[in-house]
């Protein structure tokens, strides 16, 4: 998912602690929520699910993961995709063949009994479904953390309220935030921790990524990172065979750009992908203001709703709900 700026970018991240992060975060909603279906999943890969085989991986990750957010003094937004652009169709079709195909090695893995493929296959099967969407926002109402409704693309968005200002940064896993403008991306908030990749364990870290220091330090101008964008392929376009990130960064500053789009692909117009990083649907009709968090609510939802155990869900919102002399979740907004 997202372009693959990886190799280019890797010299612009910094490693960003806790006590830095502070403040608004517009939270790529739809990145996010896939990073808690993906993780939160039995060793054969199956996700947490209740008697009645509803998925509530997302809800999970939702209350405990915004909990401990917010008691660190972030204070969540989370920003939805809107209608998906014409141009994405084609990856949107594509991403439903390779989820439908995985689910089917998933079934066979689990048959066989080997874990390991299973859990390899299920998280690639992974969707972020209508019902995933509207449970989330109704435990986010109830945790009292704004929802912002995007026009098109969640990550145009929460780019676009980073650099109205209304937000610190964006809160993803995707670099296609800084092809939309993002001033600052974190990643790995949402999936920080230990996790086991590949067979070993290893501690994932939140990292920070500054736009303006990385066109500094690669001599690009944000067009000219489009560009590049447009040569690997995006959400938006298919790209140039052969042409990764490194080699697609020496064309562009040898400026041969065009050239190279004319000779491998002669009848590609990057000019509609190029306006949709540059200037997409974006909203001003939002408030990063929070409400107030309800916390009889949550376990109405998730422990008469999906069967989340009481005991737990009481000392999630312990972490943030009113306690006499302590900071109370209002207290962060």
């Amino acid at each position: 998912m997202g372009v693959a700026l990886r190799d280019i970018i890797a010299d612009y991240k910094t490693p960003v602690t806790w006590e830095a992060l502070p403040g608004i975060a517009a939270i790529d909603a739809n990145n996010a929520l896939y990073q808690f279906l993906t993780i939160i999943r039995q060793p054969d890969g199956t996700p947490l699910m209740d008697s009645r085989g509803r998925v509530t991986s997302h809800l999970s990750g939702i209350l405990f993961r915004m909990a401990s957010f917010m008691e660190k003094g972030i204070k969540p937004v989370f920003v939805f995709d809107g209608k998906p652009a014409a141009l994405k169709q084609a990856t949107i079709d594509e991403r439903r063949k390779l989820r439908d195909t995985a689910g089917e090695k998933w079934k066979e893995a689990v048959e066989r009994g080997d874990d390991e493929e299973a859990y390899k296959q299920a998280r690639s099967a992974t969707r972020v479904d209508t019902t995933i969407v509207e449970t989330s926002k109704e435990l986010l109402r109830l945790m009292g953390i704004p929802v912002v409704q995007a026009p098109g693309e969640g990550e145009a968005q929460a780019s676009y309220m980073v650099a109205k200002g209304d937000a610190r940064y964006v809160v993803s896993q995707d670099y296609d935030n800084l092809l939309f403008g993002a001033p600052t991306l974190v990643r790995n908030l949402t999936v920080s921790g230990k996790r086991k990749i590949r067979g070993r364990q290893i501690t994932v870290s939140p990292e920070r990524i500054v736009l303006a220091e990385t066109l500094a330090g690669l001599k690009l101008t944000r067009e000219q990172l489009i560009q590049i964008g447009i040569l690997i392929g995006t959400d938006f376009n298919p790209g140039v065979d052969g042409v990764g990130a490194k080699t697609g960064l020496k064309i562009v500053q040898k400026g041969e750009f065009d050239t190279k789009l004319k000779e491998k692909i002669p009848d590609f117009d990057p000019e509609p992908v190029m306006e949709m990083f540059l200037h997409p649907p974006v909203t001003d009709d939002y408030s990063v203001a929070a409400g107030h968090p309800d916390p009889e609510g949550i376990k109405k939802l998730l422990c008469d709703g999906y069967e989340f155990s009481e005991d737990r869900i009481s000392r999630a919102i312990e972490g943030f709900s009113v306690k006499a002399g302590q900071r109370t979740l209002e207290s962060w907004f």
